[in-house]
């Protein structure tokens, strides 16, 4: 099974597909691109949530990989997060729960959301490990100055 095609910047970044310009303008206009410029929470999300996702996307938009077709998979991730933060909260504050009846069905309900939560930060770049797979092109100017990025 073939890999999945790269960015023709990420593979020019890389070094190890050796491509002519010409190549390099052909993969260019090919290219699918998503803009990034009405980058907004949801108004289904409560405001403490539109929040989260406002900081959460400011981050990734710093890094540059939040594109409009991201803002209803960080919305879910947000949600997902919320719910897997309160159903952990409500096993902690009552240890009771543990051995009740309804523990089988909140520890459920957490796993569900943990996977949810788990899932959407995979795919949005949010774990640590996801972000090692992640190679941001540098931008020209970067690479020529070798201070950049030294100082702010």
């Amino acid at each position: 099974m073939p890999r999945p095609r790269e960015p023709v910047n990420l593979l020019v970044a890389k070094g190890k597909k050796h491509l002519t310009k010409a190549e390099i303008e052909e993969r260019l206009e090919s290219e699918v691109t998503a803009p990034s410029d009405s980058i907004e929470a949801p108004a289904y999300l409560p405001p403490e949530l539109q929040a989260e996702f406002n900081k959460i996307a400011a981050q990734l938009m710093d890094i540059g990989i939040m594109t409009n077709l991201d803002v209803d998979a960080l919305a879910r991730f947000v949600i997902a997060r919320e719910i897997y933060i309160k159903l952990s909260m409500q096993i902690i504050k009552q240890p009771a729960v543990l051995i009740s009846d309804k523990y089988p069905q909140i520890a459920i309900n957490q796993d569900k959301a943990f996977k949810q939560c788990s899932a959407a930060a995979r795919d949005l770049g949010l774990t640590i490990s996801s972000r090692c797979k992640l190679v941001i092109p540098k931008h020209e100017n970067e690479e020529d100055d070798p201070n950049a990025g030294l100082f702010g």
